[in-house]
């Protein structure tokens, strides 16, 4: 640990925190510019739904690999590349003149997303202890709702304003002037850390797994579009074999000491499962609910991006409320009850949008769409917090960077395959009706609910794997 950058702990924490929020706020950013991107590339919703997925599934292929560097080249290092290749790639994203380039900027977005992720956690663990440890953890947790009204708000300002008739393309060129302070700042206040010992990446499993979540995206975004040719069919098929593969090249690996990408003995535990579990049924649909708020509240409801953005403020405010009194909540409770109230309080949330839609005729406005979004998003921060908690629950402390970064990568690849997936329902559903975007939302919103529902009947399984040894604090 660099002693002498921790009595500049506060502008280290500042600068990693800053960082932490490029790629969180650009999320937003893309839901709020999604109309603006069509109308001036002409894309199709499939199209769309790819510029929002890529990126998620860039970040989770690139995740493990990026922590690993940090760990092995030092943590500092690989954060500021990973700003200035993300400062570099929003360039691109803002200069791109057709759905191709914006999509290859897209994944680079990703990928440079990676590497600035895993750095940021690790220097705040390592180079902070007592109570300046625990406030800077808890901001790392709640910071998402704070990057969420960000990124809703501003960008929905950045795109409306039309600044030099930039329109959309604003919202990621933003991001270089954050890049180039945060790049410009890091080498003073930012300590180097790396680990004592340099581990190997498992490239097998990152070519693989990055096949596998192709072999699933693509078909998934554009096989209801050309109706499901045979390629589609048979990329699908192809991920039984290629994990199949993946897990035996990860005994072969844990056989000679090594670490895998997916260690099978890891993914043996009951709490990754549910983990994973988690994650497969929660993000999926937090993506695909925002990606189709997104569309519809512009496309459908003729809102301009700042008056969508506005309409999520209140979801921002509510999941970091909820996010920052959470661990107040786990000392009390166990881990299965909080996650249960989550659920039951985001399902709430879920009916009340239903509520609202049929009520309004479909007129949705940022004043009647606040009950509903302030109960969701209240529900989405324990969900979160239940995640991580649960997820690493049987983790013994060696195994605890392998365990963070299985549910890191499964955690962004569901987020990044939630538009596909609930974005081609919605598709589906706003063919069938010939544009009726109400109706689209509501049969989105009734598989988010279904899938909540069997998310909370596994909880309620699971009563006597979860219950015994859930962390007090």
């Amino acid at each position: 640990m660099n002693t002498s950058a921790v009595s500049s702990g506060r502008a280290a924490l500042i600068l990693l925190l800053t960082g932490q929020m490029l790629p969180l706020i650009d999320t937003s950013i893309t839901n709020v510019a999604l109309d603006s991107i069509t109308l001036s590339l002409h894309t199709s919703t499939t199209q769309l739904a790819l510029i929002v997925a890529l990126y998620g599934v860039a970040f989770a292929v690139c995740l493990a690999m990026g922590s690993k560097l940090g760990d092995n080249f030092g943590r500092r290092k690989l954060f500021m590349w990973g700003v200035a290749l993300f400062g570099l790639a929003s360039l691109l994203c803002g200069l791109a003149n057709s759905i191709s380039a914006l999509l290859i900027a897209r994944t680079l977005q990703g990928m440079s997303a990676a590497l600035i992720m895993p750095q940021i956690l690790a220097t705040l663990h390592v180079t902070l202890k007592g109570p300046d440890h625990a406030r800077a953890i808890s901001l790392y947790g709640g910071i998402g709702g704070v990057a969420f009204i960000i990124g809703q708000m501003g960008g929905g300002w950045l795109v409306s304003a039309d600044i030099a008739g930039l329109g959309w393309r604003n919202a990621f060129f933003i991001n270089v002037p954050i890049s180039l302070l945060v790049l410009a700042l890091s080498p003073r206040y930012v300590p180097e850390t790396r680990s004592d010992t340099r581990t190997r990446i498992d490239w097998q499993g990152t070519f693989t797994l990055a096949l596998m979540l192709c072999c699933l995206l693509f078909p998934l975004a554009l096989g209801p579009e050309m109706h499901w040719p045979w390629q589609s069919q048979a990329a699908l098929l192809a991920i039984i074999p290629l994990g199949l593969w993946m897990r035996a090249g990860a005994l072969r690996q844990e056989k000679r000491g090594l670490h895998p990408l997916m260690p099978p003995r890891l993914l043996k535990l009951h709490s990754i499962r549910f983990g994973m579990l988690i994650a497969l049924l929660f993000f999926t649909v937090w993506s695909g609910f925002m990606f189709c708020m997104a569309l519809t509240l512009q496309a459908g409801m003729g809102m301009a991006p700042w008056q969508s953005g506005n309409s999520f403020v209140v979801l921002g405010v509510t999941y970091f409320a909820s996010a920052w009194y959470a661990p107040k909540l786990i000392a009390r409770h166990s881990m299965r009850s909080i996650l249960l109230s989550g659920i039951a309080i985001q399902m709430s949330g879920l009916m009340a949008l239903l509520a609202t839609l049929w009520l309004t005729h479909g007129k949705l406005s940022a004043l009647n769409l606040a009950p509903s979004t302030a109960l969701i998003g209240y529900g989405q921060a324990l969900i979160v917090n239940s995640f991580y908690r649960i997820g690493m629950r049987d983790i013994t402390t060696g195994d605890a960077g392998a365990g963070s970064a299985i549910l890191s990568t499964l955690q962004q690849a569901t987020l990044g395959l939630g538009p596909a997936l609930l974005g081609g329902l919605f598709m589906h559903v706003l063919n069938r009706t010939q544009g009726n975007y109400s109706e689209a939302l509501a049969g989105m919103l009734i598989a988010e609910a279904v899938m909540m529902l069997l998310l909370a009947v596994a909880a309620i399984g699971a009563r006597q794997q979860l219950a015994p040894r859930c962390p007090a604090n």
